[in-house]
């Protein structure tokens, strides 16, 4: 059995320590945060969407970033096990639209305390890592063998000074946003510490910021069943159907947020989206339909005759958008003023001028990079003895509970391969 310090008591440090402990190790976990796990409480908007009930497959392709990484992980430890392993823990799950996968009690305090009490076999250590305890390994290797870690993590030095041995170290500090939850990037200096590169961290399944003033106008609107298209430099590059949310700074929610993870250099690129606000509808269809509205409200004003057509609070945009004169009646309405309608319905379009903050991301985009850590284990290819698990990876995926089910695949992952050494007679 294995002496495991664990880096990080969030999502995947707790699954992992969970998993490590009913294998029978000694399990320290270091958090520096007053609480553990504090992100999983704003996930799903407070109601935490752990999972998505999706095959292999299909969950590969909501995969954004080196979905290949995950395949011997996310098939030992499919969404189905995250599911059985959390109503075994107590927690009652449901499936709403997407397949995402709730706690029935619609809380995410829930899962948190799952998670917790999964972990309790564990030492929890409220100090942050200061640094990894490396020693030197054999940098040339036997005749025939490929080149090995050039150094072996034989423990950490918390922030205190205390040191903490182990036989290997994991290290699941998640990313860097929403710091107030504890996420700060500490696992990107330890990883640097030991030898790895670092893809820069950018945010993603974030906000995007507009200068439009039409969003601030429709402030608190959420349109659903709506298909958001990304535009990069006037090529689509994303398209995809469900809902949205104007915001006083631009536009949110769950496509939003997804379209976002699709963005590139700002720098370089121009990007727009566009909004089809009755995808259902092809441009005659809608056309058809706006004429029978019309004539039914036919002595009704321009935004009056919108009334069955578009939110209240997107009317009398949609009437400034238009063009037309607000006194108009929906009589007078002209064919071309009808098609320009359709238009506007089909491709309503928000310029994106950037970003929300880091801070405020979801997820974080980057991390340590895949090709320096083994698929199957999670295992360092720098340095002997030290793992990586969860958003400290260079993984990430759209909203809709995939990225928990990566650090909660991740994690399992590593705890697996430390019970197979040890049944083998290894040293971990």
């Amino acid at each position: 059995m294995a002496q495991i310090v664990i880096v990080g008591a969030g999502a995947a440090g707790l699954m992992a320590a969970g998993a490590a402990v009913r294998r029978g190790h000694t399990v320290t976990l270091l958090e520096h945060a007053p609480r553990p796990a504090q992100k999983i409480l704003v996930t799903g908007k407070g109601r935490c969407n752990l999972t998505n009930a999706c095959g292999e497959e299909e969950f590969l392709r909501h995969v954004r970033t080196n979905p290949r990484f995950l395949y011997s992980s996310l098939h030992a430890f499919p969404p189905s096990a995250t599911m059985d392993l959390f109503e075994s823990l107590g927690v009652a799950l449901k499936v709403e639209r997407g397949r995402r996968v709730f706690p029935v009690s619609d809380k995410a305090a829930e899962v948190r305390q799952a998670l917790l009490d999964y972990a309790a076999g564990a030492e929890l250590v409220y100090d942050g890592a200061a640094s990894l305890l490396l020693e030197p390994l054999e940098t040339e290797p036997p005749p025939g063998k490929k080149k090995g870690p050039a150094c072996r993590c034989v423990g950490v030095r918390g922030v205190s000074g205390r040191r903490y041995p182990a036989d290997c170290v994991l290290v699941a500090t998640g990313g860097v946003s929403y710091p107030g939850t504890g996420s700060t990037g500490d696992g990107y200096k330890l990883a640097r510490q030991a030898g790895h590169t670092i893809v820069e961290p950018v945010p993603s399944l974030v906000s995007l910021v507009s200068s439009d003033p039409d969003c601030k106008k429709m402030m608190g609107l959420a349109l659903k069943n709506v298909v958001l298209t990304l535009y990069e430099d006037g090529k689509a590059i994303f398209s995809e159907q469900g809902e949205m949310l104007f915001t006083h700074f631009g536009i949110s929610g769950p496509l939003t947020l997804s379209a976002s993870s699709h963005l590139g250099d700002m720098d370089r690129h121009r990007y727009r989206v566009e909004i089809d606000l009755k995808p259902a509808l092809s441009d005659q269809q809608l056309y058809d339909r706006i004429t029978r509205d019309f004539a039914l409200l036919s002595n009704h004003a321009a935004q009056g005759a919108l009334v069955k057509l578009l939110p209240a609070s997107m009317q009398p945009v949609m009437v400034q958008r238009w063009g037309i004169d607000p006194a108009t009646r929906a009589n007078q309405i002209t064919r071309e003023q009808k098609r320009e309608l359709v238009r506007l319905c089909k491709h309503w379009a928000v310029p994106i001028d950037a970003r929300g903050d880091l801070a405020h991301a979801v997820i974080t985009a980057g991390g340590v990079p895949v090709r320096e850590v083994d698929p199957r284990t999670m295992a360092s290819k720098k340095a002997a003895g030290l793992y990586f698990a969860g958003e400290v990876l260079d993984v990430d995926a759209y909203t809709g509970g995939y990225n928990l089910q990566i650090a909660f695949c991740t994690a399992q992952a590593f705890a697996a391969h430390l019970e197979q050494d040890t049944k083998g007679g290894n040293a971990v």
